[in-house]
């Protein structure tokens, strides 16, 4: 499968996906959206890739959602084997059913929060920044405040998005958003970790997870049982 804007490869259990548009610091278009779905796709269907590498090309890892491709399609470039649905990328990370590694080694702004909150794990260069700028160009951060929730609780959302200023990656990792500084040695003992693990339990506890909060109190331990139950039979 040919990508306009990513890149994907598989090493035995990893599958590899590298966001591949260094020369516009890797914004989001919506091809670049569906290209990232199309490529989740295929790691949630193959029983043998176990976790998820997320990687970016250039010295800044995303730079968020590209303004002018959305306004205007004309100045994206269309994948043709893929239809462009209208769809947001924090959906599209919520749709990977497998652990995902962020291997973050240059900037993170705007919408680029989406990626890395979309991760089971981030880990980042010391001398990596992040930043929300979108207040001070007259927007705001909403589809990255859902994402800010799974980490951090309300107040300390609406005070990041209301700072528009760079903060650096020791105040990422206190906030939850970042899990620590890139280690070779830690990031493969990470990811060998998972080599073993069952797919179909992998994927069913990050279902699950993800399922609960739509359920109400009553319904969750009937709902979980079910889930434990259905995987017992496989």
């Amino acid at each position: 499968m040919e990508y306009n804007f990513i890149k994907i490869e598989k090493e035995d259990f990893r599958f590899i996906l590298t966001l591949a548009r260094p020369e516009k610091r890797n914004a989001f278009t919506p091809t670049m959206v569906n290209e990232i779905a199309h490529a989740f796709e295929l790691a949630n269907a193959d029983d043998a890739i176990k976790v998820v590498i997320i990687k970016a090309e250039g010295p800044v890892f995303c730079a968020g959602m590209d303004l002018h491709t959305f306004e205007n399609a004309a100045l994206d470039t269309p994948n043709l084997s893929i239809p462009n649905q209208d769809i947001s990328l924090g959906r599209v990370f919520d749709s990977l059913l497998k652990p995902s590694i962020a291997i973050v080694e240059g900037n993170v702004i705007a919408g680029g929060f989406l990626i890395i909150l979309g991760c089971s794990y981030v880990y980042c260069k010391k001398e990596t920044l992040f930043k929300l700028p979108e207040l001070a160009l007259g927007l705001f951060p909403f589809q990255v405040m859902a994402s800010l929730l799974k980490v951090m609780p309300g107040k300390k959302v609406l005070q990041l998005c209301l700072q528009t200023e760079y903060f650096d990656a020791e105040k990422a990792i206190v906030l939850g958003i970042v899990d620590g500084f890139i280690d070779d040695n830690t990031i493969e003992s990470l990811t060998a970790s998972f080599e073993n693990r069952n797919t179909k339990a992998l994927m069913a506890g990050i279902q699950a997870l993800r399922q609960i909060p739509s359920k109400t109190k009553d319904e969750q331990f009937a709902y979980l049982k079910n889930c434990l139950d259905s995987l017992k039979k496989h």
